[in-house]
């Protein structure tokens, strides 16, 4: 990979025969070119790229090129007694990635990968680099030989998110039968808060490896990760409508034929007897590796994704009908496990639903995810389908994919093998569009905990105390261990304050309608 140019180096100028007025120019355009030069920005507002409802000021954004100079920006940290908040691809919405009034460590520039074990099938990469770049290493670097090695899973929806945040995430993708991330993290270098490095393994430092993946950046900054990688295999695309009363079943069917990924996209169509009953069904079985893969496969156009995207949030009919058709058409398709996981993701697409729909466009989209037992998938889709219908939830886009417990992080959300349902929900960016939001999200979790399910802490920082500790009872200890590991609360997050709080003697759930 293409190693990041480093900042310019400045000289100072002779200042002679200056005015005191071209003196103070001088000055203020010096500092400025000096912070330019160190990857360093003062007082600047950051949001999230997806939502755009975390509006945060940060003291200022520190971008480090390498390892050493993370390193340093931490020390200086602990020197000038700030606080560090971290970030990459900024898709994350519940918060973890910025702080008020913290330095933001931007962690774009470390995006190299480090070495590739073509015989353990392992890749060492830097927390800042994205899926798509990683993916495209992988294939370059291995183009004829013989057996290849790809990614498993990473998060769906969108591609340019970085290892760092999905490790610290503990993501999951759509594998019939992977648990998440931390499955596939063989080990980890963390920066702890005093800017020494950490390796962590399930055998060296194990109970901090447990806690950083899944860990919200709160025990260091994530240096590198070191990746186990599956053998890159042809899949067919199998696609159908079914009906979500017998989807359990026909999943259990598809992991029984051997298939190995898959999902359900549920139509939204509020007004119909379609929501939350009927949805397009796409699963992935491997086929002979002799077996050809189209050089130029059938795939939606950029401009018929932003179509239909604008037909989601105005005509959801239309919306359901053009998707089923599209993926339709695709099936019996051939992919290869890695880029099949990569799909298209408009970073601006709210700009343009504002340019096609105007006022009807004027708020974004925040996702909650919910967890059931896989028996209980149906019963859960015909009791929130009332809900939705009689809250009026504004829902824009759905799915349900499989995940397998998780017996290894401290945070664990994959207690059990689960029925993952994601919902998208349409939010005003006023106090009231917020607030019905947060009821609509908090239904969907009592929902969840009503079957004996959770739900996913990433997206949001909705849920009352209570459903906090019915979903994480473990997680007062969990800000125990971040103390203990990280006394002086380098690593914070508005995500990390908001539980802090909550948690604090005599603590209670707080409404966040920022």
């Amino acid at each position: 990979m293409r190693r990041p140019r480093s900042g310019r180096r400045f000289t100072r100028r002779r200042l002679l025969d200056y005015g005191l007025k071209a003196c103070v120019a001088y000055a203020i355009s010096r500092g400025a070119a000096i912070r330019a030069a160190a990857g360093i920005r003062s007082g600047l507002w950051v949001n999230d790229v997806h939502s755009g409802l975390n509006p945060t000021r940060v003291a200022r954004i520190a971008s480090p090129a390498t390892l050493a100079q993370l390193q340093e920006e931490v020390r200086r940290a602990g020197v000038q007694g700030s606080a560090l908040s971290l970030a990459a691809g900024r898709h994350a919405m519940g918060g973890q990635q910025f702080g008020a009034d913290t330095v933001l460590i931007d962690l774009n520039g470390l995006n190299r990968v480090m070495e590739l074990d073509a015989q353990s099938g392992e890749v060492e990469v830097e927390a800042g680099m994205r899926w798509p770049e990683l993916v495209e290493f992988l294939v370059r670097e291995q183009s004829g030989s013989p057996k290849s090695w790809g990614i498993r899973q990473k998060q769906t929806g969108a591609d340019r998110l970085s290892l760092g945040g999905a490790v610290s995430a503990n993501a999951h993708g759509r594998g019939l039968r992977f648990k998440p991330l931390v499955a596939d993290v063989a080990a980890l270098t963390l920066v702890d808060g005093k800017g020494e490095l950490r390796r962590c393994s399930r055998e060296q430092n194990p109970e901090l490896f447990r806690l950083a993946v899944g860990g919200y950046g709160l025990f260091g900054a994530i240096a590198s990760v070191r990746l186990r990688l599956g053998e890159r295999l042809k899949l067919e695309r199998v696609v159908e409508i079914v009906d979500s009363a017998h989807l359990a079943e026909r999943l259990a069917e598809r992991i029984a034929s051997g298939f190995l990924y898959g999902d359900f996209q549920f139509s939204t169509d509020v007004g119909s007897d379609t929501l939350l009953r009927k949805g397009v069904f796409a699963c992935y079985r491997p086929v002979d590796p002799s077996t050809p893969v189209p050089e130029n496969p059938a795939e939606m156009p950029r401009d018929a994704w932003m179509d239909l995207i604008c037909l989601g949030h105005l005509h959801r009919d239309q919306a359901f009908k053009k998707y089923s058709d599209y993926y339709l058409s695709t099936s019996g398709q051939i992919y290869w496990s890695d880029t099949h996981q990569l799909s298209v993701y408009i970073e601006d697409y709210h700009e343009q639903l504002r340019r096609c729909l105007g006022r009807l466009a004027s708020g974004s989209e925040m996702i909650t995810e919910i967890y059931v037992p896989r028996d209980a998938l149906g019963e859960f889709l015909e009791v929130v389908r009332r809900d939705v219908q009689a809250a009026k939830m504004n829902l824009i886009y759905g799915t349900v994919r499989l995940i397998e417990a998780d017996d290894e992080t401290f945070l664990a959300w994959a207690k059990r093998p689960y029925a993952c349902i994601i919902f998208n929900l349409h939010v005003e960016h006023d106090e009231a569009g917020v607030r019905k939001a947060q009821a609509a999200f908090r239904q969907l979790i009592d929902r969840g905990i009503g079957f004996g399910g959770s739900y996913y802490l990433t997206y949001h920082r909705w849920a009352s105390r209570e459903q906090v500790l019915a979903c994480y009872p473990q997680f007062p200890e969990f800000l125990e261990k971040k103390k203990h590991y990280d006394p002086d609360e380098r690593f914070q997050s508005d995500w990390y304050r908001h539980y802090r709080g909550m948690f604090q003697a005599g603590g209670k759930a707080v409404a966040h309608l920022d």
